[in-house]
């Protein structure tokens, strides 16, 4: 009532909720009581005539928009549809007076919503054809009636009486034009198909179950992956080029949505029926005895739980996206995922260290489950917020510094990120130094060396450009836009550079021979020359020369001469970091300077998982190195997810960063598919990452494989002691069992695919089961599409991971085979 009090007579107020409920509080259903609300309207100034009906008619709230546009003087939005509320506009005159504006505000609704169906029209085809032409008569005899009826009322050749039901009857034309131009969008727009939703619901379930049941088949021969991935595709192509040819007999338009539907479908009937095929057979083999049967109940169990609490997180956070309230906060609902799954603990199988080692150990491990707590908390500073959540405050760390109006916090920041850059850089150098991955002069170390760092600077130099205010370089302008352009492409020339080397000669290794280069026996003596120290310093090289040539002569003749290799135990994992440094720079070219924190976090994010991985298999002592377990993998895409809102993103089209189109271009895109693919970059960098690295998940336990000195074995003989303490493989043990190798990259791929696929489907049955759900346009429809392009990212980006592997492992058996030749 105080609000009524202080209204001026120009003043309108509007009342009105979103949506009714029940008597319980139930709402979003499609009950009277849930659908509808109610509308106050009130102002000073009266607005209704006197003969106003008992029960209000029901307005659609999109009559709002333009109603309330009409009202505030602003041009009817574009894409509207709704009808003006033609009882606001009466206003204080007589009849006549009050329908003539009435009948203009019609006017200008219907001409609005006529150009938006055009418009549409020239763009979709969903809307039937007759229906339109429909619409555009009933539009034009109305407009060309309203055109006389002015001509007439301005020669004022009608008497009121006559005026007045003309008015009426072209009022109601108008109104009957707009509501069944809002009839046709929508029975068009709100149409769904049932059968077709049901029908890609159970393709991707297939989808999931295939990759598991495929994951879980360890040992199998090469035959039946032959048999149930290979003839099944077949199947799958067959089945399509069945249907192209009957819609080319038919005369029928070719639905290739439909025909790759039912190519799928068929695809995976086939690879069921070979593995339910191949399952008995399988069984005959192992023999009678049950394969669990030789395993003690306490290490099933605990095979079991160890399966059963990653599943039970990934469900959990699957049945989660059924909540629109956990959808809006899945930000900060992914830090309890994390804090579940660490609670999680799983045991050694054996005691396979000593005391102290495995007391050592422990600890080590705590340290790095701390360590990752920590950037899991630090993540969170990089949020962004959505329209939902009116309490929360955006991350400053989103904004480009040149929002920054304070010269020295400007100064300060950039200094702290260019100098993370050059951490991340003097990080991965002494990481590949250190396993001995820089010590060649091939051209791809020589990158790394070199190429880096001018990465750096390049990125350097464009953020200080960018950054500087517009008023502060003066006649500078020209030139700080041609170098706001030409430093980002000087970024992704060299990083296009390395990434081709890397695909040329992904060999980080040197090769030296052991055999003794003929040289001077006794190395010059620069002293002070005395026949005393000439002796002293000649006489023990000339022993040890000897010392050395007897003990070559003796070898010669029984073993050949070895070749020392510098990192080849790390040569799968150093292209992968060098690939992920490279991929690394680019995104965060494409995000604000700030954001290179998040990006830093993710990076030793991403390292403390793979040690925490590491140290838990060798802990629990697993006997299968080239398997993966679940809970890696699900760490991983938890890891993946936590950082897609930690680069400031949200599953909301606003919140979409539209400026990293424009990185090195300026307002000139001749096509739409380079600037899709910036964007597309700068959204999914975290799940970009996390797939290209995903094959670390293998290889990273053996570069980091415990020395055997440390493992508590059964008492061998002195010779076998020391040769097995000299043995360090490392990722050479991959080469050993190729087969193996091979079967754990698919393994691998499948598990990663099962966890996406699972995360997609629980999107699209909440899409789709909750399709009348008040928020399903808000907030399940744009979670739904961003996880299908988060999937289709991911699942690109995977493959070309383990394309990068499979390059590396081609280069390394071309680089055996030419040792081979020496």
């Amino acid at each position: 009532r105080s609000l009524v009090d202080h209204l001026g007579n120009d003043t309108l107020l509007l009342v009105a909720g979103d949506h009714g409920m029940t008597e319980t509080g139930d709402h979003g259903g499609e009950g009277e009581k849930e659908v509808n609300a109610a509308l106050f309207v009130y102002s000073k100034t009266p607005l209704f005539g006197p003969g106003l009906p008992e029960e209000p008619e029901a307005v659609p709230q999109v009559n709002l928009v333009p109603t309330v546009a009409l009202l505030l003087g602003v041009p009817i939005p574009y894409s509207n549809i709704g009808e003006v509320m033609a009882e606001l506009f009466s206003g204080d005159g007589d009849t006549v007076s009050a329908a003539l504006q009435q009948l203009l505000v019609y006017h200008i609704n219907a001409k609005q919503v006529d150009r938006f169906l055009h418009s549409y029209s020239l763009v979709a085809q969903d809307l039937p054809a007759e229906q339109l032409q429909r619409l555009q008569e009933l539009f034009s005899s109305a407009v060309e009636e309203h055109a006389q009826l002015l001509a007439q009322v301005q020669r004022a050749t009608l008497v009121p009486p006559e005026l007045e039901s003309r008015l009426g009857s072209l009022i109601g034309r108008f109104q009957l034009y707009l509501r069944e131009a809002r009839a046709v969008c929508t029975q068009s727009w709100a149409r769904f198909h049932p059968l077709r939703m049901v029908g890609g619901c159970t393709l991707i379930a297939a989808s999931c179950l295939l990759c598991y049941v495929a994951s879980e088949l360890a040992a199998a021969p090469d035959s039946f992956y032959r048999s149930c991935l290979l003839y099944p595709l077949l199947w799958g192509l067959v089945v399509a080029v069945l249907l192209g040819l009957a819609h080319a007999f038919t005369q029928e338009g070719l639905d290739l949505l439909l025909v790759s539907s039912w190519a799928a479908a068929a695809s995976q009937l086939g690879f069921f029926w070979h593995w339910w095929g191949w399952h008995p057979k399988r069984a005959r083999l192992a023999g009678s005895q049950p394969p669990l049967a030789s395993i003690g109940l306490r290490q099933r169990l605990r095979m079991w739980l160890g399966l059963a609490f990653p599943m039970g997180i990934l469900l959990f956070r699957c049945g989660a996206m059924f909540s629109d309230s956990f959808v809006v906060g899945e930000a900060r609902g992914g830090k309890l995922h994390w804090d579940g799954r660490l609670t999680v603990a799983e045991g050694p199988k054996q005691q396979i260290l000593g005391f102290s080692s495995y007391r050592r150990e422990i600890w080590y491990l705590l340290c790095l489950v701390v360590m990752l707590l920590v950037c899991v908390r630090l993540s969170g500073f990089f949020h962004q917020c959505r329209e939902e959540i009116p309490q929360c405050r955006p991350s400053l760390f989103l904004s480009p510094l040149a929002s920054l109006r304070n010269t020295r916090a400007k100064n300060l920041f950039y200094l702290l990120c260019v100098a993370l850059l050059a951490g991340l850089v003097y990080a991965v150098r002494s990481w590949l130094r250190r396993y001995g991955n820089l010590n060649s002069s091939d051209p791809l170390v020589l990158f790394v060396r070199w190429g880096f760092p001018l990465v750096v600077l390049c990125i350097a130099c464009y953020w200080a450009v960018a950054s500087s205010a517009d008023d502060s370089l003066g006649k500078l302008q020209e030139l700080v836009q041609v170098a706001v352009v030409a430093f980002p492409w000087a970024v992704y020339g060299l990083a296009s550079v390395g990434l081709l080397l890397l695909l040329c000669n992904p060999m980080t290794v040197l090769a030296k021979d052991t055999r003794e280069s003929a040289g001077s026996i006794v190395t010059p003596y620069l002293g002070v020359p005395s026949s005393e120290v000439d002796f002293l310093h000649v006489i023990p090289q000339i022993y040890k020369r000897m010392q050395e040539s007897q003990k070559s002569r003796l070898e010669r003749g029984s073993c050949r001469a070895t070749v020392a290799a510098y990192g080849l135990g790390s040569v799968y994992s150093a292209a992968l970091v060098i690939a992920l440094t490279l991929l690394g720079f680019l995104l965060m070219l494409l995000h604000s300077e700030r954001l290179t924190l998040a990006f830093l976090l993710l990076f030793l994010e991403a390292f403390v998982l793979l040690h925490i991985h590491t140290h838990a298999r060798g802990l629990a002592g697993d006997a299968e190195p080239f398997s993966v377990p679940w809970y890696a993998v699900i760490s991983w895409l938890l890891a993946a997810s936590q950082f897609f809102y930690s680069t400031g993103h949200q599953p909301v089209f606003p919140a979409i960063h539209w400026n990293a189109a424009f990185v090195g271009f300026h307002l000139d895109h001749s096509t739409n598919l380079l600037p899709a693919v910036l964007v597309g970059a700068n959204t999914f960098a975290s799940h970009i990452l996390f797939a290209v690295g995903c094959p670390l998940l293998l290889l990273w336990p053996f570069v980091c494989e415990m020395p055997s000195s440390q493992r508590r074995k059964p008492k061998k003989e002195p010779r076998e002691e020391l040769q097995e303490a000299e043995e360090h493989m490392m990722e050479m043990r991959l080469r050993e069992s190729p087969e193996k190798f091979s079967t754990a990259l698919l393994q691998l791929g499948l598990k990663y695919l099962f966890v996406l696929g699972t995360q997609l489907l629980s999107c699209v049955c909440a899409a789709m089961i909750l399709r009348r759900h008040l928020m399903v346009w808000k907030v399940f429809a744009p979670k739904f599409l961003f996880e299908a392009l988060g999937f289709v990212v991911s699942s690109t980006c995977l493959l070309l991971g383990f394309s990068l592997v499979m390059r590396v492992d081609c280069a390394v058996s071309t680089w055996f085979s030419q040792l081979q030749l020496r």
